[in-house]
């Protein structure tokens, strides 16, 4: 089974480096059914495996000059501190048991699936969806609103352990009128960002098994070479629809098994 969690780990980069999103949304299903991760281990386990990378992602950007630095910092700066603020001081308090009504019983690690899961299903519209993404008109750029679009995805990225891409980029090309190449590779940068200072705020709550994660990280990067260079090869608008079927009948199988072993308890 591990074997069979080590080559999926591969399809995790594979997705940041044809689409430059869906790493997190392969993530915490591997780690969590298939490792058998707690679901608030795995957000951080996530967080460094998406942010590492997409950091070998966005080598290639910088290379290509396919970054918008100033872009990067208006969306990135609020993002990254609203994540790191999450990861610190929101997530560690929370108790484990959040609610319970009757025998239904809310926890933590319940909640961080079924917000996961919705938001799998979210993702999964926008890729299914065969509308062209391009940029906006030239129109002047609205900077407060892509800072709110910051902090939201920082909140987002601080909670269930997602990088985000499926929320960065369409913030990035119809709020910062980037290019779609320019969106993918600057999204990454921002992903390392929000990731990797993500999973800083958590080491202290978390108790990392290194050797696992580096080798679970390693497949990981591999993925994402290959997802590079197949995105030279197929255009990425037909890949999009396929992944985003699976992403859709994977979140909704995750809120079944989760509220029917629930029901179980």
């Amino acid at each position: 089974m591990e074997i069979i969690g080590f080559i999926l780990s591969i399809l995790i980069g594979i997705s940041l480096g044809l689409i430059g999103s869906g790493g997190s949304i392969l993530t915490i299903p591997i780690l969590v059914y298939v490792f058998q991760v707690s679901p608030s281990d795995a957000t951080t386990y996530s967080l460094f495996v998406v942010g590492v990378s997409a950091l070998a992602g966005s080598i290639n950007g910088a290379k290509h000059k396919l970054l918008d630095y100033k872009t990067a910092l208006y969306f990135g700066v609020p993002s990254v501190i609203s994540v790191f603020l999450m990861r610190k001081l929101v997530v560690p308090l929370l108790p484990n048991t959040l609610l319970t009504i009757s025998n239904f019983t809310l926890t933590t690690d319940l909640l961080i699936m079924l917000v996961f899961s919705v938001l799998m299903i979210l993702a999964s519209f926008s890729m299914i969806q065969k509308r062209k993404m391009t940029e906006n008109d030239s129109s002047e750029i609205n900077h407060n609103n892509l800072i709110l679009k910051g902090v939201f995805v920082g909140l987002l990225t601080g909670f269930v352990g997602v990088g985000g891409g499926f929320l960065i980029i369409p913030a990035l090309l119809f709020t910062a009128k980037l290019p779609m190449k320019k969106a993918v590779a600057t999204s990454l940068i921002i992903i390392v960002f929000n990731s990797l200072l993500g999973f800083l705020g958590s080491i202290s709550s978390t108790t990392i098994n290194w050797g696992f994660l580096l080798f679970f990280t390693a497949f990981s990067v591999v993925g994402i070479f290959i997802g590079q260079y197949l995105s030279k090869k197929i255009a990425n608008e037909k890949l999009k629809p396929i992944f985003g079927w699976f992403v859709l009948f994977t979140g909704i199988y995750i809120i079944l098994r989760e509220l029917f072993n629930q029901t179980l308890c």
